[in-house]
């Protein structure tokens, strides 16, 4: 698919145009980073409705000791209340392997639909056999409130938003165009840092280069905004917002001058040297069931599997 005939790419950039040029409220935005998983989470509204979503929250989870908490949904919480904000959305960009969702937990505290691209059944039938999970696991999305296809469109209160499938790291992964900026997800990283990993199941580099691609077409002046940060070598900050034009000019894996074959190449090699993530067997089994934990036992015990020699 070229540019020229990709339809949500060019409904996408449309509405970072008409953003720009004021047709709608600026998105107000406010980004939340938990340094244990070097996530970043959002919460984003309408200034003029007060309606809002929460991009990408995280569950607080201790490994060692096996216990949940919720100090960082609760910052979100707080920020939500004291700005009276009431929650549309609690959008997850894929079923993230390096932290759990907070979704469910928020939403029973504030409401909202929880929502991901549709791909995650593929995840779900990949983790469902790797977990070795019965015919109690659906596979089919439904604990999810919302599946988007590519293209999809929705609203934060008055601005309008637009779903885009950006497959490779994992193939449920989606960007959100809202209003005149774009939240990533794990698909890029800061330009000193360049992109995300392509290795774990149903991930897929040439995927990858093509998503980035895509995302990389809209506008030059379009704000991006990062699901993760780990500080490049040489920087001493975190950082989590930069621009299309400016990962273009200077992603040091994937800028302008780097061809797909070039990419593939080098996304390759760097995977096969990458450990796998310290949360990722509890999380995505966590994640692919829209943050909801194991179901209990006749007890009321929870237990998160760990299969053995699968990854």
């Amino acid at each position: 698919m070229t540019v020229e005939t990709d339809q949500s790419l060019l409904a996408a950039t449309t509405q970072i145009e008409a953003a720009r040029a004021g047709a709608f409220p600026a998105l107000a935005v406010e980004a939340f980073f938990d340094e244990p998983t070097n996530t970043v989470s959002y919460v984003i509204h309408d200034p003029a409705t007060r309606q809002a979503a929460v991009v990408d929250s995280v569950l607080d989870f201790d490994a060692a000791a096996g216990r949940t908490s919720t100090a960082s949904a609760d910052a979100l919480i707080a920020y939500i209340e004291r700005e009276k904000l009431t929650v549309e959305w609690l959008l997850e960009t894929h079923a993230h392997a390096d932290h759990l969702s907070a979704a469910p937990y928020l939403q029973r505290r504030l409401g909202g639909a929880i929502a991901i691209g549709r791909e995650i059944v593929t995840v779900q039938n990949v983790f469902g056999k790797i977990f070795n999970f019965g015919t109690e696991f659906a596979r089919d999305g439904s604990e999810f409130d919302r599946l988007f296809d590519d293209g999809d469109r929705f609203s934060v209160g008055g601005i309008p938003a637009i779903a885009l499938h950006v497959p490779g790291h994992t193939p449920a992964d989606m960007a959100y165009a809202i209003g005149g900026a774009v939240f990533t997800g794990d698909t890029l990283f800061m330009p000193d840092y360049g992109t995300a990993r392509a290795d774990f199941p149903g991930g897929d580099a040439r995927a990858l280069y093509r998503s980035i691609r895509r995302l990389l077409s809209l506008p030059p002046e379009t704000p991006l905004y990062l699901c993760h940060d780990y500080k490049a070598p040489g920087r001493t900050t975190y950082a989590w917002q930069t621009t299309v034009g400016e990962e273009r000019a200077h992603n040091v894996h994937v800028n302008d001058g780097v061809t797909e074959d070039d990419f593939v190449a080098m996304r390759t090699k760097r995977d096969a040297t990458l450990s796998m993530p310290k949360l990722i067997l509890p999380s995505v089994q966590v994640n692919m069931r829209a943050g909801n934990l194991p179901p209990p036992d006749e007890e009321g015990r929870r237990y998160l599997k760990l299969p053995l020699n699968q990854l």
